[in-house]
């Protein structure tokens, strides 16, 4: 065990370390696979982990090597162990997107964000477990089965991302990096106490991830700070030809590290969306939560504005987004370039030969009763254009800078239910960004320190930079974010 201090550590901190000597990657990447064994393997067991990369501590030695010899960092992420969710394309890792139908599966080319990761000098510590194929929020695969949320071993960790949310939660990596097709991103970092940044539809590629519906995928980090997580979305943005969507960001690049303002709340109007708080007794204890943090805002220079329109979330969910609608058409065309003698390369060969985990049948089983073009889902890309000029319309006439609401209505789900009431599918079915940020605990008798809660920060497409400012603002005010006590420190 190194003595460099662990727990809730940053990028900053543990590339300071390295430089002064006090840390090597190493050292570092030891202290990580120790709290692997001891908190995903065993004690709370929390099993969000797939795979350890078998190469970690001989990358880590040349990570310790290049500093050894040039006194600098190879790049932003220089030696930083990253939690991938295993939907990512790695070539040096199998990517199972949770399916014991692609397990053992390795790609010959990473994805865009991995290559961009490891561009900028990270280190790919381990794939992490996912709701199977990404397709639902309980982080239940057919390869690992069912992760558990280390603040209450009783509740799952929110998904689909949830394998990387409870790690990183757990003090398992520093970056980590997530998907997002409705709520997957937010999700997790509201069910671990972390931030999670859902970025505009284009700013991120999605080429060479597994992938759910192509109209709202999108990748992100969840992080246990606003830093690490923007300092992860400065490295993966950017223009992949082989994403077309990724066209729309040109010209939209810059530097987000500039906007982590202490002072970002000042002067901002924020709104607050109404229909998407609770109104029933299951509601209460998240209710207060958000309210509380609130509080928060006005405390440090903002005007909070209610906002009364119906913003319908079940509506959304069965309207507006075309996730169900996207699948199976989708996974298909990613299945179709598998090599020819893997056993299967269509959902409907999944089905067929029994390859999935039965918590996901239900939902595949409905997306091959649907067809991209169809009239119904003309309906709904019809009904996507309505929802987003509302919401930008609301934000104009209330001159609004974001918005704010719970993430999830109702506390993350107990394992073996299913989620409900997640608010994410607003700003996933009309690709505007949005930033989770951790809001509070709420009291519960199986959670020692209560079960997180998460708040959502929306904005305009391509507003990163002012809903950076705000989150960072908020956090730096706040300081909710708490450790689960299931892992502790390991030196103690």
């Amino acid at each position: 065990m190194s003595k460099f201090d662990i727990m809730e550590t940053t990028v900053a901190k543990v590339q300071a370390a390295y430089l002064d000597g006090t840390l090597t990657c190493r050292e570092l990447c030891e202290d990580y696979i120790a709290r692997i064994k001891a908190y995903d393997h065993e004690g709370p067991a929390i099993n969000s982990i797939i795979c350890v990369n078998p190469k970690a501590l001989e990358e880590a030695d040349a990570f310790d090597a290049y500093v050894k010899e040039h006194h600098a960092l190879c790049g932003p992420l220089h030696g930083i162990p990253v939690m991938l969710k295993d939907n990512f394309n790695t070539t040096d890792m199998p990517t199972t997107a949770g399916s014991i139908a692609l397990e053992g599966w390795v790609p010959d080319k990473d994805a865009f964000v991995t290559k961009k990761l490891r561009e900028a000098g990270a280190l790919i510590l381990a794939k992490t477990n996912l709701h199977e194929f990404a397709i639902w929020g309980e982080t239940i695969s057919s390869v690992m089965g069912q992760s558990v949320n280390p603040y209450d071993p009783t509740r799952t960790p929110g998904g689909s991302s949830g394998g990387t949310g409870a790690s990183i939660a757990c003090n398992i990596g520093i970056i980590g990096l997530g998907t997002d097709t409705i709520n997957s991103v937010r999700s997790p970092s509201s069910a671990n106490s972390l931030v999670g940044i859902r970025p505009t539809i284009g700013l991120v590629s999605r080429a060479g991830i597994v992938p759910y519906s192509l109209t709202q995928d999108t990748a992100g980090p969840i992080c246990r700070t606003v830093e690490d997580a923007v300092r992860c979305l400065d490295v993966i943005k950017g223009y992949d030809p082989d994403d077309a969507e990724t066209a729309w960001s040109v010209g939209h690049e810059e530097c987000y590290m500039d906007h982590l303002n202490v002072d970002g709340m000042k002067g901002r109007r924020i709104g607050v969306l109404e229909s998407l708080f609770g109104k029933e007794e299951i509601n209460e204890s998240t209710n207060k939560v958000v309210r509380n943090a609130l509080k928060v805002f006005e405390e440090n220079g903002a005007t909070l504005v209610p906002v009364t329109d119906n913003i319908d979330q079940p509506w959304l969910t069965s309207e507006v987004s075309v996730h169900l609608d996207d699948f199976q058409h989708d996974l298909d065309g990613y299945l179709a370039t598998l090599p020819e003698d893997w056993q299967i390369h269509s959902m409907a060969e999944i089905l067929e030969k029994g390859l999935f985990h039965p918590f996901s049948e239900s939902n595949m089983r409905d997306a091959m009763t649907r067809e991209v073009g169809s009239p119904r889902y003309l309906e709904k890309m019809y009904n996507k254009i309505g929802v987003r000029t509302h919401v930008l319309k609301i934000m104009a006439d209330l001159n609004l800078d974001a918005m704010v609401y719970p993430h999830q209505q109702q506390l993350v789900c107990k394992i073996g239910a299913n989620q409900q009431q997640r608010n994410g599918v607003l700003c996933s079915s009309t690709g505007f960004p949005s930033i989770a940020v951790p809001a509070g605990f709420a009291p519960d008798e199986n959670a020692p320190i209560g079960v997180p809660v998460g708040m959502e920060i929306i904005g305009r497409p391509w507003s990163e930079a002012k809903l950076i400012e705000i989150a960072y603002a908020f956090e730096q005010h706040s300081h909710f974010r708490r450790p689960p006590v299931s892992a502790p420190d390991l030196n103690k």
